[in-house]
């Protein structure tokens, strides 16, 4: 008995002789700490700045500069054997892996690391933790991957809105469109009644951008998915309904299709004869000045376009799908997406990084990511509903909205923080995100999701005749509801991850992808039939002779991947 209290005593004199794990591990009293955040997904380079930097500074004392992921850059950090603190990946194939083989990433289990400094991940993210496990070589968990829900759901909302300037479409009595030569048709009649934007400019259908695009060219492609409901796969589009592979240079196929009707756009005077060359931040400003009447995407339509003095004004742009397209929805689940997000093993950092992925991974992480600040811009009200306060409408408006000088007080420090940039620049340029937006907000209790178009209070708002309008003529309130009784197909939830690529095959792979965009782009822009046609043969040519055959034959076996995943989960 003596020697078992004696133990039992050595043991709490030990115990005692190790500190208790912090709540954190900020220190805000000491010098602001600067991240580096290599994101393969961000469109910004440089230090954070506006209302995002403030919530940072403030909660964890840090600052973050953001690598974006130019030509090079992954080669560059992965030789210099430092990707980052936090690294932010745009899937989980061969980059990815190939990091993860290096031992580039931190183990997060490693000393229980997630566990103690990220206890909500560790706690609600389990199935995404597991599947991130599932793709690593060495066993080991480095991250979760985007979108997470907490239970299975059906869908996400449609990502591909179809937004038409609504309010010419009614003064042309609202033909109807039955598919892609439709909507040229009623373009035509549009810029006759509309022919200049709020600036005296030409107006256009509309601008699209090369900023994007991977593979293939991003809106070619993304046209296909919207209208046909196949899934972006390699040099190709996926049915998700029966795993057929279509691959872009098919004469018959989705992506010529499409290449085709962006081309007929052109010849028409009805493409942004700037397309090829301005940035999307060029190509917003026209949308948001009236300059275009269409966009499959409502973060290039509606949410540019729909500002208070606008929709006062009788000027609407909303959801009008042409009969016969089929958009695609993603299926949401508690594994995750393919965009990872991660930890640099060489950071001095981890328990910190940790802590702020932990913070963006809660429900009201992800509200803050999407709408600002809570108590600045959304709160929960006396019902538990989410609502916008004054700032946070105006901002929702006006994704451009001017914060310069908005005082913020810290309802966690007290500390008060002067804005500056607007409220779009303020965002979290990272640009991922942690929870699904149209799973169910745990923190609502009303049901909501994160969408605020599911929001109560935003669904009994103030509405402008011209919304009304709208809403009598489809018999629904919000664009999930129009889509939703259409056809439409769904590319469910799969723990897939992209097969590794040798060296020899990238560089075969990378001058095929390089030849599609380049010729894509040409034959996008060509001023007749002729010139569009001896644009396509090249394509063809060129990327023959580099391989294509090769590339098409990855893709179809990825595609063969993904249905045999697709089947599983069907259980058949």
């Amino acid at each position: 008995m003596k020697k078992l209290v004696s133990l039992f005593l050595a043991i709490l004199m030990l115990l005692s002789a190790v500190p208790a794990l912090a709540d954190t591990v900020v220190d805000r009293d000491g010098p602001t700490i600067t991240l580096t955040v290599y994101s393969q997904l961000a469109n910004y380079s440089g230090i954070q700045t506006g209302w995002s930097a403030a919530l940072l500074k403030d909660k964890f004392n840090v600052e973050i500069n953001i690598i974006p992921d130019q030509d090079g850059t992954y080669e560059t950090r992965m030789a210099s054997g430092n990707l980052g603190d936090i690294v932010v990946w745009g899937n989980n194939g061969d980059d990815y892996k190939n990091a993860v083989a290096k031992g580039m990433l931190l183990d997060w289990e490693e000393d229980h690391l997630a566990e103690d400094y990220a206890p909500y991940l560790w706690e609600n993210y389990k199935a995404a933790l597991e599947a991130n496990r599932t793709i690593n070589g060495d066993d080991k968990i480095h991250g979760f991957g985007h979108s997470v829900a907490f239970t299975e759901g059906s869908h996400g909302a449609f990502f591909y809105s179809w937004d038409l300037r609504y309010d010419l479409y009614d003064q042309l009595g609202k033909p109807e469109i039955a598919d892609l030569n439709g909507m040229i048709d009623v373009f035509k009649q549009m810029k006759e009644i509309c022919p200049t934007d709020e600036k005296g400019n030409e107006t256009y259908a509309v601008s699209i951008w090369p900023d994007w695009d991977g593979n293939m060219v991003m809106y070619i492609k993304a046209l296909a998915t919207a209208y046909y409901g196949y899934d972006e796969l390699g040099i190709g589009l996926y049915n998700p309904t029966n795993g057929e592979f279509y691959d872009c240079l098919d004469p018959d196929g989705p992506y010529m299709e499409c290449l085709k009707f962006f081309n007929q756009l052109n010849q028409a005077g009805l493409l942004d004869p700037n397309s090829m060359s301005q940035t999307f931040d060029v190509m917003s400003e026209k949308v948001k000045n009236g300059g275009t009447f269409w966009s499959i995407f409502n973060y290039a339509g509606s949410l540019a376009y729909n500002t208070d003095d606008h929709m006062a004004n009788g000027k609407y742009m909303y959801t009008v799908l042409p009969a016969q397209a089929r958009p695609i929805a993603y299926g949401l689940g508690q594994l995750g997406g393919n965009r990872v997000w991660s930890i640099g093993n060489d950071t001095e950092y981890p328990e910190l990084c940790l802590e702020i992925l932990d913070y963006l991974a809660t429900p009201e992480g992800s509200m803050t990511m999407w709408y600002g600040p809570k108590g600045l811009m959304w709160d929960y009200d006396e019902n538990g509903g989410a609502y916008f306060t004054e700032l946070g409408a105006l901002c929702n408006n006006d994704k451009k909205y001017d914060l310069n000088g908005v005082q913020w007080t810290s309802p966690e420090t007290g500390n008060t923080y002067t804005l500056s940039s607007n409220f779009n620049d303020g965002c979290l340029q990272i640009n991922n995100t942690t929870l699904a937006q149209d799973m169910q907000n745990p923190d609502s209790k009303l049901g909501e999701t994160f969408n605020k178009d599911t929001w109560v209070s935003v669904i009994t708002s103030t509405t402008y005749p011209i919304q009304q309008s709208w809403r009598d003529w489809t018999g629904v309130t919000t664009s999930e509801q129009y889509i939703e009784a259409h056809p439409y197909l769904i590319m469910p939830e799969l723990p897939y991850s992209e097969s590794v690529m040798d060296s020899g095959f990238k560089v075969t792979w990378s001058q095929v992808t390089n030849a599609i965009r380049t010729y894509t782009w040409r034959a996008i822009m060509a001023k007749n039939d002729g010139e569009f046609n001896f644009h396509v043969n090249e394509m063809r040519k060129q990327c023959n002779n580099y391989g294509y055959d090769q590339c098409v034959e990855w893709s179809r076996g990825e595609a063969n991947i993904k249905w045999e995943l697709t089947q599983q989960l069907m259980g058949k």
